[in-house]
């Protein structure tokens, strides 16, 4: 089975996806996927005392593109149905970068394959998704890469 392929579309976060604009969750381009669902996770690896989460979202059946602006419940119905996550702010669904000036940083966009939909509610964190997806991921994305800078 292949690794999927997750594309973001831009190098650099575009301001209307990061706090400094209107904070919408990015269009995420999925190819390969041979799975029946999917998960995301949204990570800033550079930040403080480890990783910060931005967006964990799951459930999500498979397709070829995650289209923006997702709503910031945890059960979503429209534009797609998904489940959605406590980011790292202590909010449900899509916080992007939120940097002091000067600061710059990386954010890996984690696409995950999986085998059945996750039986998980929403608001779940970080740990008790990866927890849920144990056993049930059989393809990965690698990462999409984008960078951020307030300056």
């Amino acid at each position: 089975m292949d690794n999927l392929l997750a594309e973001i579309g831009f190098n650099v976060f575009p301001k209307r996806h990061t706090c400094d604009g209107e904070d919408t969750s990015p269009e995420i381009r999925i190819s390969r996927c041979e799975a029946p669902c999917i998960a995301l996770i949204l990570t800033d690896p550079g930040a403080g005392d480890g990783a910060f989460y931005h967006w964990l979202i799951w459930n999500v059946r498979a397709m070829e593109v995650i289209p923006e602006d997702i709503p910031k419940d945890s059960e979503v119905t429209a534009p797609i149905a998904a489940v959605q996550g406590k980011n790292s702010f202590g909010k449900i669904g899509y916080n992007g970068p939120c940097l002091p000036q000067g600061s710059a940083h990386e954010y890996y966009f984690n696409v995950y394959g999986l085998d059945a939909l996750l039986d998980l509610p929403g608001g779940a964190s970080h740990d008790e998704l990866i927890d849920a997806m144990e056993g049930h991921m059989i393809q990965y994305s690698g990462f999409a890469v984008a960078t951020y800078r307030k300056d």
